[in-house]
This record gives C-alpha cells, sequence and structure tokens, in this order.
C-alpha cells in the first residue's frame, strides 16, 4: 500500500534516502512496530499501523513525513538479527552495518531492503509505535534496535579493518585514531514512543492469573515485572538516550485496550474515542518538540548517499580464515587460537550449520563428560 504523505509518498521517501536532502524542512519517520499485516498469517492489520497511518495525517503540511510498517508478510524478508560484533570489538561493529547488504540471495534482510538506515539518519524525529509482546517489545522492534548498536559508535570506516577482519578491528579500537571515529552517529534526533497493550484476553480469570493453570503458585499477578507499563520498552528507551537521542517522558506513553474483552474484538476497528484521545495528545506534544527543537544537525558520518563498497576479495579472506578455524588452524595469536588452547569453545568442525548438539567433537567433549562422572 503506497500512503500519500503530507510531503510526499512514502515510495518517494524510500527512493529518496539514500540522497541528500534538497529541502530545509523537518523530517519525521513514523513507524509501525507490530509484527502483524492482514496478508497470510494473522489476516489482520495491527492497531500499530492504524495508530501510524493517523498520525502521518496529523502532522504539520510542511513537514515531510516517512512511514513504514515493519509487519511480517510472507515470503517479505526479515530484519536480520545483529550478528554481536560490537562484543569482538566494537571497531568491527561498522556504521551503517555490514553484516548483511542489500537485495541478497544469500541473506536477505528488511533493513537494508527498506533502507532503513538512510531513513533514520534522514529523520530529525522517529515516532515508534508498538505493542507490548510479553513484558516487551515486538521481535522485530526489539530486532531492529539491536541492528542500530552501530548507531552508537560505531566504526564508519570499514577499509580500515577490511571489511570484516577481527584481528584488524581489535588492533584499530585500542590505536589512539579510533576516539576520532567511534561518536554516536545519530546524536540529537528525538524519538517518541507510543507503546500499548492488550488489557483483555481469554485466558485471564478475575483474579488476574490464567484460568488453565495447573499450578497457581507459580505465577502471582502481584509480582508482574511493572507498575507502569511502558517501562516494557524501557531498553529501547534507554538505547536511545545511551546515544545521544533525545526521548523526553511525555513522549514516552502506554495505553491499554479492550480491558475485558477477547483478543476478537480487540483489532484496530475497536479503538474507542478514549484511547484515541491519548493517542492524539501523544501525538500533539510529539508535534509540538519536534517543532520547537528545529531541524537536526547532520553527524559528520551519513547513512544517506552511503553505498556499500565491493568486498569480493575480503569476503574470500574471510572464508578462508572460517576454513582454517573450522580445521583446527586459526590465525595466531587471535581469540578463537587462545580459545581452542584453553578448550573453552571446541569450534574445530567443518559442520558449523549442523546443531551444536550434533558436532562431533561437542559430542566427543558430552561422552568424555559422563565418562568422568562415572
Amino acid at each position: 500500500m503506497e500512503t500519500k504523505e503530507q510531503g510526499g509518498t512514502t515510495a518517494e521517501a524510500t527512493a529518496t534516502a539514500g540522497q541528500a536532502s534538497s529541502r530545509d524542512r523537518i523530517r519525521v519517520f513514523l513507524i509501525a512496530g507490530s509484527n502483524r499485516r492482514q496478508y497470510d498469517c494473522p489476516g489482520v492489520d495491527s492497531k500499530a499501523r492504524a495508530l501510524m497511518l493517523r498520525m502521518a495525517q496529523m502532522m504539520p503540511p510542511e513537514w515531510e513525513v516517512d512511514v513504514e510498517d515493519l509487519g511480517n508478510v510472507y515470503k517479505r524478508p526479515r530484519i536480520a538479527p545483529c550478528n554481536g560484533c560490537v562484543s569482538t570489538s566494537m571497531a568491527l561493529c561498522t556504521w551503517p552495518c555490514n553484516c548483511y547488504e542489500k537485495n541478497s540471495k544469500a541473506e536477505p534482510d528488511l533493513m537494508w531492503n527498506l533502507d532503513m538506515y538512510p531513513r533514520l539518519d534522514l529523520a530529525d524525529a522517529w515516532a515508534i509505535i508498538g505493542p507490548v509482546n510479553w513484558y516487551s517489545s515486538s521481535s522485530t522492534l526489539k530486532l531492529m534496535f539491536d541492528r542500530l548498536v552501530c548507531m552508537n559508535g560505531g566504526n564508519p570506516r570499514e577499509d580500515l579493518i577490511k571489511h570484516k577482519d577481527p584481528e584488524l578491528a581489535m588492533k584499530l579500537e585500542q590505536s589512539p585514531e579510533w576516539e576520532k571515529l567511534s561518536v554516536n552517529h545519530l546524536e540529537g534526533r528525538t524519538a517518541g514512543f507510543f507503546c500499548y497493550g492488550d488489557g483483555g484476553g481469554d485466558e485471564v480469570q478475575g483474579d488476574g492469573r490464567p484460568k488453565f493453570l495447573k499450578h497457581k503458585e507459580y505465577f502471582d499477578p502481584e509480582d508482574e515485572p511493572f507498575e507502569n507499563m511502558r517501562d516494557a520498552y524501557r531498553p529501547l528507551v534507554w538505547q536511545c538516550r545511551y546515544s545521544g537521542i533525545e526521548v523526553p517522558d511525555q513522549l514516552w506513553r502506554y495505553a491499554e485496550f479492550g480491558n475485558g474483552g477477547p483478543y476478537s474484538l480487540n483489532q484496530a476497528e475497536h479503538i474507542d474515542d478514549e484511547t484515541y484521545k491519548q493517542f492524539d495528545e501523544w501525538v500533539k506534544h510529539f508535534t509540538e518538540h519536534v517543532d520547537t527543537k528545529g531541524k537536526v544537525p547532520p553527524g559528520q558520518y551519513r547513512a544517506y548517499g552511503y553505498k556499500q563498497p565491493g568486498k569480493f576479495w575480503e569476503e574470500i579472506k574471510l572464508k578462508y580464515r572460517g576454513f582454517k578455524i573450522a580445521t583446527g588452524k586459526p590465525p595466531a595469536g587471535s581469540s578463537p587460537a587462545i580459545q581452542q588452547e584453553r578448550g573453552l569453545n571446541h569450534d574445530a568442525t567443518t559442520a558449523v550449520e549442523k546443531s551444536t548438539a550434533q558436532q562431533k567433537d561437542i559430542q566427543g567433549l558430552i561422552k568424555m563428560r559422563g565418562t568422568l562422572q562415572k
């Protein structure tokens, strides 16, 4: 679905995401973070999508408005998971993320396919709307924010680490040059969060426990994690604040829908006037704050205009490194070599795609453990 915006269309916003903006207008990026879409399973669109589209119509006509729904659609790529490069070295985590690439057949990734990095970079403010799923954000939103670890200190010069060389990254991270490179790349932007929960539930009884729970002592509703359910989004809010992105308290809201009713009667078409009033108030605060703040100066290293460099030979070298590790000959002095010497990971295997429990070396370790126990 192509949605007409105040400042253009969603298609136009995506198409220009990799180019410098020629306008000096405030730009906002509205994101629906539910996993649901009306196509295939589950067959019904989310409340997050309806609220996002409502918000788009409420934005000032002079603003540029970009919208995106991250819901799952059959055969559409998902947001690929973060590989945790930062835990090997901050310099291995590049800005923007180079673990994946656009239109990859081997590892399709929605973040790159939808130009999410340049679109987040172009925007002066983000508005994120999503459900609370099991006391947390949706898995889609969590994946997106995991992948945004690179906005906080990510390496903007992958050429210095030959695309993805762990040993070079560790060396760079310990060099004086690193301090100039490792910065908050999206510093100064504003993010607003509107999260919501389903207050009904077919399975919940009067005391707050699931009615089919056999061991009722296992679940005490008095001990549920949050007094204020907006805290389910606290990890995302704190990640933004940690990365220099402003999240004012008034732009971090929670609403509860469908109290006392079944899930089937708690769809977007069932949102009542009182709930819309809460949402519209949040949108009003968001608009006023962003308008008062105005345009945000761009960072030194931009995601828009960025083109992923060719990496054919670098990938060949990395595959050769992986082959050496798989055959028990990791680079001398490297972490894999030290861990192998100390018997920490038992990673010398060419069956890396198999389950860990299926790998021969691990099976041998388990049998040895059983022998020692006897």
